[in-house]
């Protein structure tokens, strides 16, 4: 075999190496996508003034008998599929007169014949448990099953009733409707809204519009004015609410009052370590002749 034909050859094995390691390539990285068996579904509801969030799997029924038998009388449910379901609430609740605090628990059943046991439980992880840990149970209620005239394939998880001050989450499967009435305390946040907004404006809504005047070039004495009301209402002003004060009353011509408070925001940003801080007043000191 001559020279030539020994590097023909060599060029057409790498090729075939080369094409070979293409499709190989192209194999493991192509994906079949398919359905899952139990979709994932999220539900969000804001009832008064709370978030009220549902994250939870959906299996069918496909001719299967349910409670009593693929969801058995008597043994912990996760309520779902593939995980159990997720209730999140931005603010407490109240179920059956107890209190249940805001943040994220598993929802578990336990059904019966005649009342299902609902469980909120804080650990969340997705744990298959065969019996609870006490510690871990945040509220626990009895609640009566309802039987409906027709047959839902889908479980489901529905909020609906939903009034000012309460609403019922419900879960619906096969033909039985688990509904567990929820309320929120409504009123209490309306009455302390109403008392805050009579009370006028706070301290950081003056502080917010001065420092806008400032930056925006607009009536600085305005911003003066509103910034003065914002330290009158702050009982520890830190150092960048009075760096923004030092700025605002050196443009409204009060230099000596622009030095005070340079003086007690660099006090304040070499307490917290803030060199940024301590180099910009330092440098508004030097220019109002203050150091």
């Amino acid at each position: 075999m001559n020279l030539n034909t020994l590097l023909i050859n060599c060029f057409k094995m790498k090729k075939i190496i080369l094409s070979c390691f293409l499709a190989l390539s192209a194999l493991t990285q192509a994906q079949i996508q398919t359905p899952a068996a139990s979709a994932h579904a999220t539900l969000t509801q804001t009832v008064g003034l709370t978030e009220v969030s549902v994250d939870y799997s959906r299996p069918n029924r496909r001719g299967r008998e349910i409670v009593g038998n693929l969801v058995p009388y008597g043994k912990i449910w996760r309520t779902g599929a593939n995980a159990t379901t997720k209730f999140t609430v931005d603010k407490p609740v109240r179920i059956a007169d107890k209190e249940l605090a805001a943040g994220t628990y598993s929802v578990y059943t336990v059904p019966g014949e005649d009342m299902w046991e609902v469980v909120f439980y804080t650990d969340h992880s997705n744990p298959l448990i065969t019996e609870f840990e006490d510690s871990k149970i945040a509220l626990r209620t009895m609640v009566e099953p309802i039987e409906m005239p027709m047959n839902m394939e889908t479980f489901t998880i529905v909020i609906d009733d939903v009034m000012a001050d309460s609403a019922v989450m419900s879960f619906l499967w096969d033909n039985t409707i688990v509904p567990v009435k929820f309320s929120v305390n409504t009123d209490a946040e309306v009455m302390a809204n109403i008392e805050q907004a009579l009370q006028g404006p706070s301290a950081g809504d003056y502080y917010n519009a001065a420092v806008y005047y400032l930056n925006s070039g607009k009536d600085i004495q305005q911003a003066k004015t509103w910034m003065d009301e914002a330290m009158s209402k702050t009982e520890i002003p830190r150092f960048w609410q009075l760096r923004q004060q030092s700025l605002i009353l050196a443009k409204a011509g009060d230099k000596k009052g622009a030095i005070e408070a340079a003086k007690a925001s660099l006090a304040g940003a070499k307490a917290a370590g803030n060199a940024d801080y301590v180099k910009m007043n330092t440098d508004s000191l030097k220019e109002w002749g203050g150091m």
